[in-house]
């Protein structure tokens, strides 16, 4: 008789390979082929030669005190100094300079109440009512003319507030009417899906200078003699209509994309036609769609710096106004640039993450 024979577990080994570090992901990403390699040494050739340039000129040589006859002296380095001396005409516009805490107080508003829509422990059934309240805040903050504040009008709003009022507005009310239009679209009923088509076809087919112009000058005329509609309030629903005919088209693709036999399914379990797209056909879509939408977002950001011309000052705009209003200053108008640059790209930048978040958050269940 043998005796009962013990198991014994080998000892792990290491991998043959490293698949994770700092190492392999440069051998994946940079020099995984001859043609990857070639293109990693020519461009990191010419950042070897500019970028010390790059940071002479940035950094090294660069005039940080508000000192226009400083920065003409110099004339090596960047005139940061543009920045330090015109930066609240820059980021608050023609707001009256004793009032701008009450944009600074408003803009930090909205953007804590943007964050806080973008975590989770918020998304409760209260988000709405928070909302209400901060933009309550916002408007009487920045127009006054209640609780012992100074009536400041809506053509003296301008810079990082008004850029941020228009996104984050223009975004919350496009995504609903994108989401009813592509329903319209696919709709087994004529006339809907006609005027729908209609709709987005015609706002696609000009460009937002145009929306914004027949918005703020051409509306007005059509208007009954002695009533007039605030030109923030005609440019933002120019920019929601513009924004929500693009997304409505990227919704579209992704209810394009559930399966048929879905559909059929839940209308064998019983369920109706809103029950369907709620629970069953919207949730898939606008998970296969997050970064079309993600990009619309972005693009509505960025495409709010048209409005300088309709005579409101964003970012841009008030840029311009803060340059083209001293000529001292005019010259270094490079440095301004790039300081509003840095401000987009800060907000472009944290939706793009957060796109990737939300990406993987709706990706776990395909990953179990």
């Amino acid at each position: 008789m043998t005796a009962a024979r013990t198991f014994q577990p080998i000892a792990p080994r290491p991998a043959p390979i490293r698949t994770e570090g700092l190492v392999p992901w440069i051998q994946r990403n940079l020099f995984a082929d001859w043609k990857t390699s070639a293109a990693t040494l020519l461009i990191g050739g010419v950042l070897l030669w500019y970028l010390p340039q790059l940071l002479n000129w940035a950094l090294l040589s660069a005039v940080w005190k508000p000192d226009a006859d400083a920065c003409r002296a110099d004339g090596v380095g960047a005139c940061w100094g543009v920045v330090a001396e015109k930066y609240r005409l820059i980021l608050f516009g023609r707001y009256p300079f004793e009032e701008q805490w009450r944009p600074l107080v408003a803009t930090v508003l909205m953007v804590g109440l943007l964050v806080a829509s973008c975590m989770r422990f918020f998304w409760k059934a209260w988000l709405p009512v928070l909302w209400m309240v901060v933009l309550a805040a916002f408007f009487a903050l920045m127009y006054g003319d209640t609780m012992g504040l100074s009536k400041v009008e809506t053509d003296r709003w301008g810079g990082l507030p008004l850029t941020i009022l228009l996104a984050s507005l223009s975004i919350v009310m496009a995504f609903p009417i994108a989401l009813v239009v592509a329903l319209g679209r696919r709709s087994g009923l004529p006339a809907i899906r006609s005027f729908c088509t209609i709709y987005v076809e015609l706002i696609r087919g000009v460009p937002l200078i145009s929306v914004l112009f027949m918005a703020s000058f051409m509306f007005p005329l059509f208007m009954p003699h002695g009533v007039t509609i605030d030109v923030l309030v005609r440019v933002l629903v120019g920019i929601t209509l513009f924004a929500a005919a693009y997304m409505a088209e990227v919704i579209r693709g992704g209810l394009q994309a559930i399966p048929k036999g879905q559909i059929e399914a839940a209308a064998t379990l019983g369920l109706s036609y809103w029950q369907t797209q709620i629970k069953i056909v919207l949730p898939q879509a606008l998970a296969m769609v997050v970064p079309g939408i993600m990009n619309n977002f972005i693009a509505i950001f960025k495409d709010t710096s048209l409005v300088t011309i309709v005579s409101l000052y964003e970012l841009t705009g008030a840029l311009g106004l803060a340059l083209n209003s001293d000529a001292d200053w005019r010259p270094f108008k490079i440095e301004g640039y790039l300081f509003i640059a840095l401000i987009y790209f800060t907000f472009c930048f944290s939706m793009s993450r957060y796109s990737l978040w939300v990406e993987k958050q709706v990706n776990k269940s395909k990953l179990r």
